[in-house]
């Protein structure tokens, strides 16, 4: 019992840099489909005025929460929090209005502050505020001349978080099995995110249509107005790439000194969206079997790749047919996938795979479904972040596409050739029926005009592949591209030097990194 308990408190622990990276980013597309149909008005077209300069009364941070749920072991003086208050529809900028939960850790010296560098650490739909307080540590290099500061975007978390329904329709979403064998099994999928979708628009309709990139962008500009900035510096982290060049896009002269890891290519399709991300978690799958079996007799899931892949495969088959009884609830083939794609963002959690599937196939299911639990945002009272709502919320207004049945199946039956573990429709089959119409705005990226943009783009990421950070770098028309040749979704919080000392460089010293710069994992 024990080595399951550390087990699940590593996976809770690791899960702030996991999630933080990305976390709906990659295999989130995976277990989202379908929904319910309804109007509204899309996202406001058009660049925002210059930002008016708000203000944001802090003080105290009294709501963190760790990613168990539970609050940290003691408050930190250096941190304070805030809101700061924007419109909901910037086409009408005075009427209703919302609050932006900001954080902030104030520069810890020494050497003089060079000013406030704001953070978006992915999903879309993960908390900056409860991130950036309990991974802070990460950036201490960074925040001795730094105000590190970040922020929970609008519809997410405090920030007028989406709700689609209650815990008892997040388990059915998240607990489903996605890897269809038959039309009775799409059926069902179908329904069930169905039923999702339309709990989203009954819980959250009036905010739906305004949780897009292009409005998180407006008001990343008025906070940094409120932070009294002349010009953004900006890190993003996976989703936090497309807000970083949404921003850049619509405000290239108020770009500072920006970083972009583990980017996503805004302007790629659903369809290859979800191609592109199969085949990235498939090499890191491939890449944990070969890392498991080096060792002889050190690997739980079998002795050789054949062997150690069939075993999984064969607990999946198994899953779908009868779950695994955990406590009160099961283990599901939905919720294992999961957790087996959360532990492919790190070869920290590889380890962690290893014994969680080895003791599944066993029959004890309780690591597994603990990650599961901790990528999905399910806290152990059984409520949930907004996380899993977020997500589809804000990806799916932040496109037009709205696939056909048929496109949908192309996308299965292709996809699932490369990868039977990780295949499927992905992001676009929920976004055809969400609820409110999207808009591509934040597809388009051009920053002429602006400061140089780094690009840090890493060989190994299953959840945002290599090829998009080259295709990013040029689409930016100002980015230059770092290449990571390691394993994992973002390439900073690896811990590798040569990364942290060409960012830091970067960031601290104004140092542009020269064409072609390449970091080699040793």
């Amino acid at each position: 019992m024990a080595r399951i308990l550390r087990a699940a408190a590593t996976v809770t622990a690791l899960s702030t840099a996991l999630a933080a990276c990305g976390g709906g980013d990659g295999d989130g597309g995976k277990h989202v489909a379908a929904g319910a149909s309804a109007t509204a008005t899309a996202a406001p077209s058009g660049t925002p005025s210059a930002a008016p300069s708000g203000t944001i009364v802090w003080g105290p941070c009294t709501d963190i929460k760790r990613p168990g749920g539970q609050p940290p072991a003691r408050s930190e003086r250096a941190q304070q929090c805030g809101k700061l208050k924007v419109p909901l529809d910037y086409t009408r900028p005075d009427g209703e209005s919302i609050d932006i939960a900001v954080i902030r850790v104030k520069a810890s010296g020494p050497g003089k502050r060079i000013g406030s560098l704001v953070f978006n650490f992915g999903g879309p739909g993960a908390s900056g505020v409860d991130t950036l307080a309990q991974a802070a540590k990460a950036f201490t290099n960074l925040n001795r001349r730094y105000d590190l500061v970040s922020f929970d975007p609008r519809g997410v978390g405090r920030s007028s978080g989406v709700r689609c329904g209650g815990n008892a329709m997040m388990d059915k979403f998240t607990s489903m099995n996605t890897l269809p064998t038959n039309d009775a099994d799409r059926a069902e999928i179908r329904q069930t995110t169905r039923e999702f979708t339309t709990a989203c628009g009954q819980t959250s309709g009036r905010l739906l249509p305004y949780v897009g990139t292009v409005n998180a962008a407006a008001d990343m500009d008025r906070l940094r107005a409120a932070l009294g900035e002349r010009k953004l510096n900006y890190f993003g982290i996976s989703y936090g790439t497309q807000l970083g060049a949404v921003y850049a896009t619509r405000f290239p002269k108020n770009v500072g000194r920006f970083v972009l890891d583990a980017p996503l290519d805004p302007s790629v399709s659903l369809a290859d969206r979800t191609m592109v991300q199969t085949k990235g978690f498939q090499q890191a799958y491939d890449a944990f079997l070969k890392d498991c079996v080096q060792e002889p007799g050190q690997c739980e899931i079998g002795t050789d790749v054949t062997l150690a892949n069939k075993n999984v495969e064969k607990l999946m088959d198994d899953l779908r047919d009868e779950p695994l009884k955990v406590g009160g609830r099961t283990l599901t083939q939905g919720l294992a996938g999961t957790g087996i794609a959360a532990a492919l963002y790190s070869e920290m959690t590889w380890p962690l795979l290893d014994q969680a599937l080895g003791q599944a196939i066993k029959g004890d299911g309780r690591i597994l479904l603990a990650m599961a639990d901790s990528y999905n945002g399910r806290l152990p009272d059984g409520s949930y972040t907004t996380l899993m709502s977020s997500f589809p919320a804000i990806s799916c207004v932040d496109t037009a596409e709205r696939p056909t049945p048929e496109q949908l199946a192309t996308v299965e039956a292709e996809t699932m050739k490369v990868s039977p573990l990780f295949g499927g429709s992905g992001m676009g089959l929920i976004c055809s029926m969400w609820p409110v119409p999207g808009s591509d705005e934040a597809r388009r990226v051009n920053a002429t005009g602006s400061a140089p943009i780094m690009v840090i783009g890493g060989t190994g990421d299953p959840a945002t592949p290599y090829e998009w950070a080259p295709k990013l770098t040029s689409e930016l028309r100002t980015g230059v591209l770092v290449t990571y040749k390691g394993e994992g979704h973002g390439a900073y919080l690896s811990g590798d030097a040569c990364i942290g000392k060409v960012t830091d460089a970067y960031l601290i010293d104004g140092k542009v990194p020269a064409k072609g710069v390449t970091c080699s994992n040793s």
